[in-house]
């Protein structure tokens, strides 16, 4: 789940695994799987972090259940 702010500045959280595709337009809109757009203030970039940050504390978190440190990786 990742947090954006809508363009009125009402904040709203957003299940990343939903979204399709972002596009610049030059606001950002947001379109989730579901059919909905979604126009929010961060820009492209700010978005693809916040997507990339929650995917990696989720891997992080799997690894530290699993015994390993985020740094610890076997191969």
């Amino acid at each position: 789940m990742i947090y954006v702010t809508r363009l009125n500045h009402t904040p709203v959280v957003l299940n990343s695994d939903l979204i399709e595709q972002i596009e610049t337009t030059p606001d950002t809109v947001i379109s989730m799987t579901t059919g909905e757009k979604i126009m929010v203030l961060e820009s492209t970039e700010e978005v693809i972090e916040r997507v990339r940050h929650f995917r990696h504390s989720i891997l992080a978190s799997q690894d530290y259940a699993n015994g390993q440190s985020a740094t610890q990786k076997t191969g």
